[in-house]
């Protein structure tokens, strides 16, 4: 609790506080009022006026209602003792209001009223809070001092309240701790409070009396008076009456306190036992109820019906208060005398708490019938009191002495007569026992006539107020102390999973402490404390319960579906078998505003557990969706399904994550210009990731073919960075400076080498490159070169994908229409129909999608040409005159790329695969698209460099042949072994440059190589002037259109 809170509670506290003190003091005024009446009627003054004769007259119902009275003083004096936060709180709060005193202009009080406000304060303080409320009340002056009525010295009066004592106790005694036992206790009570006032008035005291009340903790040793507050009989008798405590002997007392102990050890043992005993009475007494209830009533036995439905509720009013009873003193004796109970004990409660609220719901459920049974019963009591009562009228009027005694019993038979003529209301019946207690006097009842009207009366009373008894006899609103035993059950429930159903019993049984909330004052709002309430129950119910129960059907699932791995063993013969299904047929529980539906929470789980997990995993849907069947089938879960986008098994990278990522994915990925598909150059896992078509495609699917054209445009960026970078390598005055140099040198010699641009010049400008610097990794300026023109062409090569990827998409989409070359118009068809507006915009609507495919599919568009288009002119004018000297730094760059891919090859067989690769055309697709922008295929192809090359290797090959052919007659091994060597690695280079040649001339396919740009400008030029004749054939009245350009 947040400091100073409990002092602004205090303050809301006091008005109620001061409630509970007018109440009091009313309580002390009617007790005071009462006692002078009685005295009154009682008197021992033979001159005092007499009001009615009452030589034989006891008003038993008058003292126990002042009984009643006095168990309210005391419940809350015992209620108040029991509350050491209220204690500890009012401190604080007295404290605070001396600092008010100190400075009240602080605290914005005046100062005049904080006066009154503090003897306020101390009033209270006195009457309520020092546990004096009962002790006050007896202690009042019962005498009037002004001479009017004498109760001390009243002998006769006191006489008759010792007598009334003594019958009412032997009443209630005989019935304590019996079957039959309805209210005997709550009476006890009474009479303790009554023998004390009668201590405090007369000074008198009857020793054998005294010891018999004591007598009875022995067999009842605590009353529950409300809820948690537990009341110990001895402990009261010997405080309120110390004088006679003396003359026990100390022993006696002792062994008051033993027995308690005893109690508790021997009900901690009987427990169980008792509850299954209860467990048989309880269920049959259910259904004797429901045949009672279901059967018709005859006429001819309505009587003998109405007699056996009036037990059967009666009988049902004693289990409840007996199991009430149980309860609440066991839970109470433990919490009182602080020590533990066992898990075996909480159980036995708690299934005793279902039974008490299964026979609340049993009345609550047949509330229809039983409603209209009460008035009947209650009709058929009083006829048979009526009916005794005359009986008894007329043998009193037979008798013609009418004596004033006599007139007196008349009156009271003909006033009881009046009064059982209509409805069973309290103040009748109370009305009828103080008529009769006037009535039974002069032997007016044969004994056999008058123990039978008791015993209707008594039932009378039940069956009137029978709703209301149930009602209170089965609140189990002292749970709220006891809630640490809620935990303990719901691992039983959960343990015992067969009769699960009892949880309804238990949240009814938590539901009752709500009503008493909200009362709370001490808050701003009874909502907070609810709330505070509703949120530990759920936390609970979550804990112990709902969460063990989803972990254990999802590992259940998983189990089930993996059986093939043997993870552990399932036989239930050996590991015993539990069957959750139970849950899922409950019905949803009610408690507060809410509905707790067990199925819906786990089936919640399982699909939100499964939903997530296949998000993380694609490929485990088919082990996911395997197992929402088999909840549905075992457990009856009605599973949603997972709905993800369409995805396949081979997804692959998503070209969303490409599109976005292009310059990571360019570096880390390798293209296979043939077999069209990216290869990941290395990976952390035990296989490398490839992407191909038919992952384009299924991410185009995805997310529309929009995508494409986006997908170029990040390229487009991508390689305007690039490009940058290759402008400035060929830019550098190292480079420059050898390209012209080898350029000039070529025109030289071309002649003399029949137009072949010489090897060992390229050989001489890659080992020149490598002398000008390397990186820490080994690599010259050229090895970069070489990766900034690869992953251009890992660019194109990606674009290449995307438009096969979008063309097979579309394929794909359109293969559902039977004849391509004769599509019908769907909304002319409609049209001629007649049918509806929204029809004919489907139809509209279904053309249009079908005109787009139709024409995607057939021309699909062309992207590298869009490609060469943009950067084109930049490349080919004055100001980049630098980079026209590309094409003859591509013999080194061939060089350099062979080298790298002999090296990256041969690791494929090495233990470290770290740098293996078997293919990397984008170098040959980057090659070939930079000459084409820069128009220099022409160029490239005059080196005739390949030739140049198959000579070189080829003339090397025939030579170390020759040597071998030598060497064999000379028998020198290890010169052979060199040669051999030397032989495969040649073979190996030529095969490199060959298989180069091949991919560096399919690559130029894509981009026409056939072409030079002034051809291609000339074509263009003429399709234009073709278009235009072609418009003016057409439309020969029309002026000469403008030239159309595509």
């Amino acid at each position: 609790m947040v400091e100073g809170d409990c002092q602004i509670q205090m303050g809301r506290f006091v008005s109620f506080l001061q409630e509970l003190s007018c109440f009091v003091t009313r309580c002390y005024e009617v007790v005071v009022n009462v006692v002078h009446q009685l005295a009154v009627l009682y008197t021992s003054n033979k001159n005092a006026p007499k009001i009615i004769e009452t030589s034989g007259v006891h008003f038993q119902a008058m003292y126990e209602h002042l009984g009643e009275l006095l168990t309210v003083l005391i419940t809350l004096d015992e209620i108040i003792d029991n509350h050491a936060t209220l204690k500890d709180h009012w401190t604080m709060y007295k404290r605070l209001l001396k600092s008010v005193h100190h400075n009240p202009s602080k605290f914005g009080i005046q100062e005049d009223k904080l006066k009154p406000f503090e003897k306020l304060l101390l009033k209270l303080e006195c009457q309520l809070l020092d546990g004096m409320i009962f002790q006050a009340c007896i202690e009042q002056q019962f005498d009037s001092l002004n001479g009017g009525v004498s109760v001390s010295k009243n002998n006769t009066f006191a006489e008759e309240f010792a007598h009334t004592l003594r019958t009412a106790f032997a009443n209630v005694e005989t019935k304590l701790g019996e079957p039959s036992e309805i209210d005997q206790r709550d009476k006890y009570v009474g009479i303790c409070g009554l023998f004390v006032l009668h201590f405090q008035i007369f000074r008198t005291i009857d020793k054998k009396f005294y010891k018999s009340l004591l007598d009875v903790c022995k067999k009842v040793p605590a009353i529950t008076l409300t809820a948690n507050i537990i009341w110990f009989a001895d402990n009261f008798l010997i405080q309120k009456i110390p004088a006679a405590a003396k003359l026990l002997d100390k022993k006696s007392i002792h062994t008051v306190k033993l027995q308690r102990e005893n109690f508790l050890q021997q009900k901690a043992q009987s427990l169980t036992k008792d509850m299954q005993s209860y467990y048989v009475f309880v269920s049959s007494w259910m259904t004797k109820m429901e045949s009672i209830l279901s059967k018709e009533q005859r006429v001819d036995k309505f009587a003998e019906d109405l007699s056996n439905r009036c037990n059967v509720f009666i009988q049902g009013f004693l289990y409840a208060y007996s199991l009430s009873t149980i309860i609440k003193t066991t839970m109470n004796l433990y919490m009182s005398m602080q020590k533990p109970m066992t898990k075996t004990s909480v159980k036995a409660l708690c299934r005793l708490v279902e039974l008490l609220k299964a026979i609340e719901h049993m009345f609550y459920r047949r509330s229809m019938v039983v409603a209209d049974s009460v008035t009947h019963i209650a009709q058929h009591l009083q006829y048979q009191a009526l009916h005794t009562i005359s009986v008894a009228k007329k043998r009193v009027i037979s008798d013609k002495k009418y004596s004033e005694q006599r007139l007196d019993v008349l009156s009271a038979l003909v006033l009881a007569e009046n009064t059982l003529h209509g409805p069973s209301t309290k103040q009748r019946r109370l009305i009828v026992s103080l008529a009769l207690s006037v009535g039974t006097q002069m032997k007016t009842f044969k004994d056999e006539e008058l123990l039978p009207l008791q015993l209707v009366l008594k039932k009378l009373d039940l069956i009137s107020e029978l709703i209301e008894r149930i009602r209170a006899q089965c609140d189990c609103c002292f749970l709220y102390w006891h809630r640490a035993v809620f935990p303990i059950y719901l691992d039983d429930v959960y343990e015992n999973a067969v009769d699960s159903a009892r949880l309804h019993y238990m949240f009814s049984a938590l539901r009752d402490c709500v009503p008493a909330m909200m009362h709370a004052r001490h808050l701003e709002s009874y909502e907070a404390l609810l709330e505070c309430y509703d949120k530990e129950i759920m936390e609970v119910l979550n804990e112990h319960l709902l969460d063990k129960l989803c972990k254990e059907i999802e590992k259940d699932l998983r189990l089930s579906v993996h059986t093939h791995l043997k993870l552990d063993d399932r036989n239930p013969f050996r590991v015993g078998m539990k069957d959750l299904a139970h849950f899922f047929f409950l019905n949803p529980i009610r408690f507060f505003n809410r509905f707790i539906d067990i199925k819906a929470y786990v089936t919640h789980y399982l699909d939100k557990t499964f939903y997530n997990l296949t998000t993380v995993a694609l490929h485990d849907w088919a082990t996911y969706s395997e197992m929402r069947n088999l909840a549905t089938q075992r457990y009856g879960l009605s599973m949603t399904e997972a709905h993800l986008p369409s995805q396949t098994l081979e997804q692959g990278l998503d070209v969303l994550e490409i599109m976005r990522n292009i310059h990571v994915f360019v570096s880390r990925y390798l293209y296979n210009l043939n077999n069209q598909i990216f290869i990941e150059r290395t990976s952390n896992n035990k296989h490398l990731n490839t992407i191909n078509i038919r992952h384009i495609a299924n991410s185009i699917r995805t997310h529309g073919t929009g995508i494409m054209n986006t997908t170029v445009n990040f390229t487009y960026q991508f390689l305007r960075k690039k490009f940058y970078i290759f402008s400035q390598f060929m830019y550098d005055e190292h480079i420059k400076s050898r390209l012209i140099k080898d350029i000039r040198f070529f025109r030289e010699v071309k002649d003399q080498n029949d137009h072949k641009y010489p090897f060992e010049r390229a050989d001489k400008f890659n080992r020149g490159i490598r002398k000008l610097g390397i990186t820490p990794d080994g690599q010259s300026y050229l090895d970069q070169f070489r990766q900034l023109i690869s992953q251009i062409g890992n660019a194109m090569g990606y674009v290449r994908m995307i438009r096969s990827g979008g063309l097979h998409c579309c394929s794909s989409a359109i293969r559902f229409v039977p004849d391509l070359e004769d599509i019908v118009n769907f909304e002319e068809l409609v049209k001629e129909e007649g049918l509806s507006e929204e029809t004919q915009k489907a139809a509209r609507q279904l053309d249009s999608v079908l005109s787009d495919l139709t024409r995607n599919f057939a021309e699909g568009t062309e992207y590298f040409k869009m490609l060469v288009d943009v950067f084109a002119p930049e490349f080919r004018s004055p100001k980049n005159m630098h980079l026209r000297n590309f094409y003859i730094i591509v013999p080194p760059l061939t060089l350099n790329f062979v080298e790298h891919s002999i090296s990256c090859k041969e690791k494929l067989n090495k233990k470290n695969k770290s740098g293996a690769a078997f293919t990397d055309d984008g170098f040959a697709m980057g090659v070939a698209y930079i000459l084409k922008l820069l128009d220099q295929y022409q160029e490239f192809d005059s080196l005739h460099w390949f030739q140049s090359v198959r000579e070189k290797y080829v003339k090397e090959i025939r030579a170390v042949a020759k040597q071998q052919n030598v060497q064999s007659t000379n028998q020198d091994e290890k010169l052979l072994q060199t040669m051999n060597l030397t032989h495969k690695r040649l073979e190996v280079c030529l095969q490199e440059f060959e298989l180069l040649y091949f991919s560096l001339s399919s690559a130029r396919i894509f981009f026409r190589a056939d072409k030079t740009a002034a051809e291609e400008n000339q074509e263009k030029k003429e399709k234009e002037e073709e278009s235009v004749k072609a418009t003016n054939g057409e439309l020969p009245n029309s002026t000469p259109a403008d030239p159309v350009v595509k």
